[in-house]
């Protein structure tokens, strides 16, 4: 029982990895307000908090109603 919830959890991590690039420029991904970005060195590091709370709300969401 425990290996199908990993099992599953692996699954669900590689496909938002291949997909949230995609969908990033439709979006907005990492660049709502309430998310941070920071340079430092000449590099951009982002923490996209609302982000990532719009897609945990859609995605409870969509588990309610599944």
């Amino acid at each position: 029982m425990v290996v199908k919830w990993i099992v599953t959890l692996v699954i669900a991590i590689f496909l938002l990895g291949i997909l949230t690039p995609h969908l990033a420029r439709f979006i907005r991904f990492g660049r709502l307000p309430g998310d941070l970005a920071l340079r430092f060195r000449g590099r951009v590091y982002r923490f996209p908090f609302v982000s990532i709370l719009l897609l945990s709300l859609l995605l409870w969401l969509l588990a309610r109603v599944l």
